[in-house]
C-alpha cells in the first residue's frame, strides 16, 4: 500500500462524504502515473476479497472509489455495515 499511503492519507483527512479526483491529482499525489487498468470500473472496484493494494488505501480512509467519466474518480465515505 506504500505507492497510495499518501492518497489514504488525503482521503482521511477529509470532512465531506464525497470527494472527487482526477487521474492527474492522484498520480502528482502519489508521485507516479496510475496503470491503464485504472481506466476500467474493475480496478477501482473494492468489493474483490483480497482487497486490492489501491483499494486498500482508500478502505482503510473509509471510502469506496467510483470511476466516473474523462478519468476523475468519485470518492464516497463508506456507510457503516450496522447502519448506523
Amino acid at each position: 500500500m506504500a505507492k497510495y499511503e499518501p492518497l489514504r492519507r488525503y482521503l482521511a483527512r477529509q470532512k465531506s462524504p464525497q470527494v472527487e479526483m482526477s487521474f492527474s491529482e492522484i498520480e502528482r499525489m502519489i508521485g507516479a502515473l496510475l496503470p491503464k487498468r485504472a481506466q476500467h470500473q474493475d480496478w477501482w472496484a473494492d468489493a474483490v476479497a483480497p482487497l486490492s493494494v489501491q483499494a486498500q488505501s482508500w478502505r482503510s480512509a473509509g471510502y469506496q472509489a467510483r470511476l466516473e467519466a474523462d478519468e476523475r474518480v468519485h470518492f464516497e465515505r463508506a456507510r457503516p455495515v450496522d447502519g448506523t
